[in-house]
């Protein structure tokens, strides 16, 4: 299949134990992939996000959001540098991943929401639903017609979905696992390299003070906590993300001068900037406060010119 045919984008919710506990999932990889639909017509990704941020009163939430326009992690699945985390999107009461898996859906399966309805391009958002269950099956090497259960499938006393969402485009449950293998089948033929760009022309210096920045706020604490909770491979990536953005601004570790900047990682780019910089330009906007949505938005700008990347 074409595995970059689309990007997989993150920004996870924070750790609150009736969202996202933060705990790993059992086998430390899914076992299998619960397909869901919203329930909420209208509402896209980015709504479901924010949504999931701030719930209280009740547990809820799933993995991954999927509209006409993203593919959308609010919890790790693993699909990215994160570990696979648990989230609750199939009642625990509820037996039927059991007994059909041998696990519970929110122990061991990623739970992937189809958003529909209202001004959302079902074709658009089902393609993407298609093809990130063909990338999980393929990632995990799962065979899609035997670990693709509907939210229905698992627990048909309460719930319609996926099938509610898939009425609208025409398709089935069938359809989908039918269209999930096809997209695996996919040949894709490699087109030919682009020439290189000159390197002094293909990414900018990041300003080390941005730098030292993202470090201070983001990274150091990220990586304190990994630390104080054992997780030493999460530790070692905050690490290397130091590292990495120290380097992209032309100093070492002890911020001394290197030779040249080194160009960072479009990934490192992306992480930071869902994992923390548009949560915080969402609350800098919604705070009213827009000269610091500006400040968040430059910042980002700033780390993309260092990866070659185009600004926003």
């Amino acid at each position: 299949m074409n595995l970059s045919k689309y990007n997989i984008e993150r920004c996870y919710i924070a750790k609150r134990s009736n969202t996202r506990p933060g705990l790993r999932l059992t086998i430390g990889v899914p076992a299998f992939f619960v397909a869901h639909d919203t329930g909420n017509p209208g509402a896209d990704a980015e709504n479901h996000y924010r949504y999931f941020n701030t719930l209280t009163g009740r547990s809820a939430s799933a993995h991954t959001f999927i509209d006409d326009k993203q593919i959308l992690e609010i919890i790790p699945t693993g699909t990215g540098p994160d570990p696979g985390e648990k989230a609750w999107h199939v009642l625990y009461n509820v037996t039927t991943d059991n007994e059909r898996f041998g696990y519970n859906a929110n122990d061991a399966a990623i739970g992937v929401e189809l958003c529909y309805g209202g001004g959302i391009d079902f074709e658009a958002a089902y393609k993407r639903f298609v093809w990130y269950l063909a990338f999980c099956c393929t990632k995990w090497n799962k065979a899609p017609r035997l670990f693709i259960p509907s939210h229905k499938q698992l627990d048909p006393a309460r719930k319609i979905d996926c099938d509610n969402a898939l009425k609208i485009g025409g398709r089935t449950l069938k359809d989908l696992i039918v269209d999930v293998v096809a997209e695996i089948a996919v040949s894709v033929v490699p087109s030919p390299a682009p020439a290189p760009k000159p390197a002094e022309s293909d990414f900018a210096t990041l300003p080390v003070a941005v730098a030292t920045e993202l470090i201070d706020k983001y990274v150091r604490p990220a990586w304190s906590a990994a630390r104080a909770a054992k997780q030493q491979p999460e530790a070692d990536h905050f690490h290397r993300l130091a590292v990495n953005l120290r380097s992209a601004g032309g100093v070492d570790n002890q911020l001394r001068p290197l030779v040249a900047a080194v160009k960072l990682h479009k990934s490192n780019v992306q992480e930071i900037v869902f994992r923390w910089l548009s949560p915080a330009w969402y609350a800098a906007r919604d705070a009213g406060d827009p000269d610091q949505a500006k400040h968040y938005n430059a910042i980002a700008n700033h780390l993309r010119a260092a990866a070659g990347m185009p600004i926003e």
